[in-house]
């Protein structure tokens, strides 16, 4: 978390707070009960900040990856790699049927 508020602070594209934001975005979006995929256009604007568009506070999560030490990054990554695999395996009760 220290890692993570250094960063906030030093760099210009990111506010206190974002990365935490970005990750609950995220989590909610793939554990939704729909997985239904976003709509811009519906919504009226295109910045997840205002309107709270996951993809982009994923992409956001992979800028800071990049900028973290590799520990933290690391640590990021266990926690990303469990909200990941729901996204890309939206039903892992079927997956698991033979």
């Amino acid at each position: 978390m220290g890692e993570i508020a250094r960063l906030e602070h030093t760099r210009n594209h990111l506010q206190p707070g974002d990365v935490i934001l970005a990750l609950d975005r995220w989590k909610q979006y793939v554990r939704g009960p729909r997985r239904r995929l976003w709509d811009e256009c519906e919504w009226g604007n295109a910045h997840w900040y205002c309107c709270g568009n996951p993809l982009e506070g994923r992409a956001l999560l992979d800028r800071v990856l990049l900028a973290m030490t590799p520990r933290t990054a690391r640590e990021l990554r266990a926690v990303l790699t469990t909200y990941d695999a729901l996204w890309i395996d939206p039903y892992p009760c079927l997956s698991d049927r033979g």
